[in-house]
Order: structure tokens, then C-alpha cells, then sequence
């Protein structure tokens, strides 16, 4: 049977958090803004959860702190309560949210004891992979020493990395060493950025690393030739409808996340927008 409220037909569509950054922020407001989507499963900012654990994030998204800001929110991790996010997670859990990843962007940057946080934090929340960009594809040599850092850490909970992409990659990218380092590395990909940076299609991609790819982030982006716009969904070039066809007929047990872009339409709001683009996929997976 399905495994969550917006598991259609096999194919998990859930969302990121990041969705959401234009609503009000509040401590545990961000569970409500995805019941209020219909969504049942989420790759989880670590700003949303962090505030829900008490960090001090003020009501800027963690993107817009400013140096001082983020460093209370270190000194904050050094002595973090863990049993808070055992809370946060059975108040998941009960409404029937499942949090497949935690987003830590600074992750294979940061000191020891703070990487060990962001892992302990993952683990407590029951996800199973921690994302990042991808470091410079032009430059995977200058990442290795990290990389090999971040390897035991994936040892140590179980936990894998999967890599996000922008525009910067192309079919050849992971061909690098980057997924040669360790098997827990993983690709979180985002296909929207793939068909507005590349000619070739995505779904040749999901293909070729179907192994490798741990989750996908959905948007609708035009192509090059056409402006590389994020539109609603079914507006631009980004195979989604037979991205889907491809994950039921592989049989692919891979996550797709809803990643709004878009401009949000006067009198609506995020909420109300990515439950119309989840409303678009489950339509397309049943």
C-alpha cells in the first residue's frame, strides 16, 4: 500500500521546505504549511527545523544572517538538545510526515564536532541522506580532502550525502570522482536546473545514475533557447510528466520534491502553490 498521504501509485512526491520561505516564520509553523499542501514526506531546511529546536534564527531565512547571527547559531549547536528534535520528529511523525533528508548546506565545510551535530540532528529525525551543493565540478580536486572527512561521518550514522545541483552540471559531471569517493555519496537532482543548463534530457540522466540518485527536485524551467524561466508547472520544458512515467516504470523508489520557484500569483501563496503543483503530479502518477 501507499507509504504516505502523497505516495501516487509508487512515486513519493513530497516537497522542500524551502518551498515555504515567503510564508510567515514562526516556530513549528513549517509542519502546517506542508499538511496544508497535502504532502506526506519532505527534504527539511535546516533552518525550519532548527528554529522549531529553539536556535536563535530570528525571522530571517538562515541565508540572510548576518556573521554574527550565524555565529550564535554555532555557539547554539554546541550545546543543542537532541531530545528536542526527538519531539519534533514524533510531532512529525504523528501528523504522518516522513523526513527523507535534512538539508545542511555547509556540510563538508564546517569543524568536526559541528559535522557530528548535523548528523546526530539527521539521525534523530529519521532521515536517511543530508544534502548540499555540489562542490565546484571544475575543481572536485580541491573537495577531496573533505570529502574523505564527510565519508566517515556517512560511516559513522549511515547517513549519505547527495549532491544538488544548479546550473552547473552537465551529463558527463558525476562521471568525476566525486560518487568514486564513496558509496554513500548520492546525487540529489534537480531536473529543472538540468533542462534549463543542458540540450540533452534529463530523463537520460535519471537512467544513467539510477544507482546513485537518492532524490529529485521538481520545478518546470524553460530551456537556454527559451530564457531558462521558472514557470508554473506544465508551462516550461522540463520532462516532468515522463519523469514520473520513468520512476513507475523502473520501479525507481526515489523521492521527488517540489521546489516553488515561480512567482507566486497575487492572492495566493506557498501553501496554496505547492499544493497545486502536487495536485499536477499526482495527476501524472495515477
Amino acid at each position: 500500500g501507499p507509504r504516505h498521504r502523497s505516495d501516487y501509485d509508487g512515486v513519493q512526491i513530497g516537497v522542500i521546505t524551502y518551498a515555504y520561505r515567503s510564508m510567515p516564520m514562526s516556530p513549528n509553523c513549517t509542519l502546517g504549511h506542508v499538511l496544508g499542501s497535502g504532502l506526506g514526506t519532505i527534504e527539511l531546511m535546516n533552518g525550519d527545523l532548527e528554529r522549531d529546536a529553539g536556535a536563535p534564527f530570528s525571522d530571517k531565512v538562515p541565508w540572510k544572517l548576518s556573521k554574527e547571527e550565524n555565529a550564535a547559531v554555532t555557539r547554539w549547536r554546541k550545546t543543542a538538545d537532541m531530545g528536542r528534535f526527538a519531539e519534533i520528529r514524533r510531532r512529525y511523525q504523528d501528523a504522518g510526515v516522513d523526513v527523507h533528508i535534512v538539508k545542511f548546506g555547509g556540510i563538508g565545510g564546517l569543524e568536526d564536532w559541528e559535522t557530528d551535530y548535523c548528523f546526530k540532528v539527521a539521525q534523530a529525525m529519521g532521515a536517511r541522506a543530508i544534502t548540499r551543493e555540489i562542490p565546484d565540478p571544475k575543481n572536485f580536486a580541491a573537495f577531496e580532502a573533505s570529502a574523505k572527512k564527510l565519508a566517515t561521518f556517512t560511516k559513522k550514522y549511515g547517513i549519505k550525502v547527495a549532491f544538488h545541483n544548479h546550473l552547473q552540471i552537465n551529463a558527463k559531471t558525476y562521471d568525476g570522482p566525486l560518487l568514486d569517493w564513496y558509496p554513500n555519496f548520492m546525487i540529489n537532482f534537480d531536473i529543472g536546473h538540468y533542462t534549463a543548463a543542458n540540450e540533452d534530457s534529463g530523463l537520460d540522466f535519471v537512467k544513467k545514475y539510477r544507482d546513485r540518485i537518492f532524490s529529485i527536485h521538481v520545478k518546470d524551467r524553460t530551456s537556454k533557447a527559451r530564457g531558462q524561466q521558472n514557470l508554473a508547472f506544465g508551462q516550461g520544458d522540463t520532462p516532468l510528466t515522463g519523469l514520473f512515467a520513468l520512476l513507475k516504470k523502473e520501479r525507481l523508489d526515489v523521492p521527488c520534491d517540489i521546489e516553488l520557484e515561480y512567482k507566486i500569483p497575487e492572492g495566493s501563496n506557498a501553501v496554496k502553490e505547492v499544493g497545486i503543483c502536487n495536485a499536477y503530479c499526482k495527476a501524472r502518477c495515477v
